[in-house]
Formats: structure tokens, C-alpha cells, sequence
């Protein structure tokens, strides 16, 4: 006694979920070899990134400008002097002592990536100075120190005069930055 239901699977549809296994076996493996693909370059790429030195804007560790002297030429001579590291620091001191920033501010600019400091140069030097390094140091809310900006200004600030340098862009700053301390680093006679 049969039914005749053995006839049933060997229509046109017969092997369908034999096919339909192999399709679905096919796909698991080769989505899994490529997860593991995947996985194996953020691997490889953390480690490189590791590796990689901080930049003096990223690091923990406060930069030091590179700027460190004033040079300065005698009126009888149309080159300066080449001296060493200390007297320049030495000169640099004493040229930076009549040269001064009276009143300055931030604020943020470039969509609040960038730090644009406004201050007011004083110069009470009996010469003009050009070419002006500024350093700003950015710090936290709490007083913390995030990162240093410097920047060499071209403009010309005439002997017994000031200058008000607007708007100036220092650079790009961190997010968390809430205060900002500029200082004068070096200038050149003009």
C-alpha cells in the first residue's frame, strides 16, 4: 500500500535544498575568511600605529621652541656675530626685555579646530623689530597643560611703538582647551 508520495520529490524542484545548503555553505565560509581577513589588518594596523613616534602636537610632554635667540647685528657691522648657545640666549633675554606683549585673548575659529590669539605688542626698544616668535601654551579648565603653539610673525613693529596683532591663526588646537598664555620668543632687528 502506497500512497504515492514517492513520486513527489523527483518534480522539477528536486535537489533545490540540496543546492540551497551548497549556496549557503559556499557564502559562511567565504564571509568568514574574509571576517578573519578583517580582523587580521586591524590587527597589523594597530600594531603599526603603535609604532609610530608621537608629533610634538600630540605628545604628553610639553615642546620646547625651537626659536631660542635674537640676532642682532652691531652698527658697524652688516653681519652678526656668530656666538654661542648660551650668549644668545643671553642676547636673546636682553633683547626680549623692552619687548613685550601688553594685553592679549583668544578665541576659536575653523569651525573650533583652530586657535586665533589677538594681542597688543609693546616695543620700547630705540630700534624697530621684525620677524616675532610667539609661543601660546593651551591648558585645561583645571590649569593642565594640553599642548604648545608657536608662530614667527613678518610684520614690523616700529621702535617706541605698539602693535596690535588681530585674529592671528597659531594653529589647531584641542577641544578641551579652555586657556591660553602667550609668550615672545625671539625677534630680529629690523
Amino acid at each position: 500500500m502506497s500512497a504515492g508520495f514517492e513520486r513527489l520529490g523527483s518534480g522539477r524542484f528536486a535537489g533545490i535544498g540540496e543546492r540551497l545548503a551548497r549556496v549557503v555553505t559556499v557564502a559562511s565560509v567565504s564571509f568568514g575568511r574574509s571576517l578573519l581577513w578583517l580582523l587580521a589588518a586591524i590587527i597589523v594596523g594597530s600594531g603599526v600605529w603603535m609604532l609610530l613616534p608621537l608629533s610634538k602636537g600630540n605628545s604628553a610632554e610639553p615642546a620646547k621652541p625651537e626659536l631660542a635667540s635674537v640676532e642682532t647685528a652691531s652698527s658697524g657691522d652688516a653681519a652678526a656675530a656668530v656666538t654661542p648657545a648660551s650668549e644668545a640666549q643671553a642676547l636673546a633675554a636682553a633683547e626680549l626685555d623692552r619687548l613685550r606683549i601688553s594685553s592679549q585673548t583668544w578665541r576659536r575659529g575653523g569651525l573650533g579646530s583652530k586657535a586665533l590669539v589677538t594681542f597688543t605688542l609693546r616695543n620700547d626698544n630705540d630700534y624697530a623689530v621684525k620677524d616675532v616668535a610667539i609661543v601660546c601654551a593651551f591648558a585645561r579648565r583645571d590649569g593642565s597643560h594640553l599642548t604648545d603653539r608657536s608662530r614667527v610673525l613678518a610684520d614690523t613693529v616700529s621702535m617706541k611703538s605698539r602693535k596690535t596683532f588681530a585674529r592671528i591663526t597659531v594653529g589647531y588646537v584641542n577641544v578641551n582647551a579652555d586657556q591660553a598664555t602667550c609668550s615672545l620668543v625671539a625677534a630680529r632687528r629690523a
